[in-house]
């Protein structure tokens, strides 16, 4: 029952901020559909006892693959799916404990949530910066033997 709860609410909360980041209708489905992928597989890897950095990281690159098939599919930006999807990892929460801790006067402990906000942040980058690599090498494989192909049939 949890993982359909999970997999609801960052569905849900996804397709809303596609709604807010002005995503076409047709594809709001979509673009939750890649956020609830990206959190299960964040929330799978939690679950497994992972650092969250980790799994963060292979949210991100889930999300990032699987928008970049999408984009491909519905011929639209890759953006549209991958900023929306990107949502749910983003580490909101511990960015307010390290404000909130700023304002007691709690410095080491708000330096303790800064770095682990950066930290999970540059997870997400790297986990989208990967994705797109290992796509441009498999899109440019893909390239190769369509030429390859063209050249042994004429």
């Amino acid at each position: 029952m949890d993982w359909f709860v999970q997999g609801i609410l960052s569905f849900i909360g996804t397709a809303g901020f596609g709604v807010i980041f002005n995503a076409p209708k047709r594809l709001l489905f979509h673009c939750g559909l890649v956020g609830m992928t990206g959190w299960l597989i964040y929330y799978a890897f939690i679950q497994k006892g992972v650092d969250a950095v980790f799994a963060t990281f292979a949210g991100a690159f889930i999300i990032s693959i699987v928008a970049h098939v999408l984009a491909r599919q519905f011929k639209t930006p890759m953006i549209v799916f991958s900023v929306a999807g990107i949502i749910p990892l983003v580490p909101g929460g511990l960015a307010y404990n390290a404000m909130r801790t700023i304002v007691e006067n709690d410095y080491v402990k708000s330096i303790q949530y800064g770095a682990r906000v950066f930290i999970i942040a540059g997870a997400i980058v790297m986990g989208l910066v990967f994705a797109e690599v290992f796509m441009q090498l498999i899109f440019n494989e893909i390239r190769k033997r369509k030429a390859n192909l063209s050249k042994m049939s004429s």
